[in-house]
This record gives structure tokens, C-alpha cells and sequence, in this order.
């Protein structure tokens, strides 16, 4: 991850608000970052998973699933460069 951007720590549940950090690259809020990052990966693949074995959405439903499927995809593909620098 050469440029350094934003990443999400999670939704404060108390006041709904999500935590963002720019961390340091080994570092302990970057590790909190990777985790939540592939937490969050696995359950988006477990939903998308299961709206397509019930194959019943509609191509708008599937599109609305791209965005986030690309994000959680473009942020583990930026974890595993970063493990190779």
C-alpha cells in the first residue's frame, strides 16, 4: 500500500459513528484494520454467496452487490502488496 489512505476500524456501536485511521505500516492500528478488513470480506462473500445460490435477484439487486464486492476485494489485494514489500 505505497499511497496511505483511510481504513476502517469499525462502527462505534455507541454512537454509530465509523472509526477511521491512515496507520503505520506494522503497526498495531494497521493489524486492527487488516482484521476488520477480512472480517468483513468473509461475510460480504457469505451473503453475496448465498444471494446467488438462491438464484432468485434481479440483475439491479446483483449490480447493487459490485460496489462493495469491489471495495472489500481492491483492499485485500492492498493488504497482500503490502505484505510483499
Amino acid at each position: 500500500m505505497n499511497a496511505r489512505h483511510p481504513r476502517s476500524l469499525g462502527v462505534d456501536p455507541a454512537t454509530g459513528k465509523e472509526a477511521f485511521v491512515i496507520a503505520r505500516p506494522g503497526g498495531f492500528l494497521e493489524a486492527l484494520a487488516d482484521a476488520r478488513a477480512l472480517e468483513s470480506a468473509a461475510v460480504l462473500a457469505a451473503v453475496v454467496g448465498a444471494v446467488l445460490e438462491a438464484g432468485k435477484a434481479s440483475d439491479a439487486e446483483l449490480a447493487a452487490l459490485v460496489p462493495p464486492l469491489h471495495a472489500a476485494l481492491d483492499e485485500c489485494v492492498d493488504m497482500m502488496a503490502a505484505d510483499r514489500e
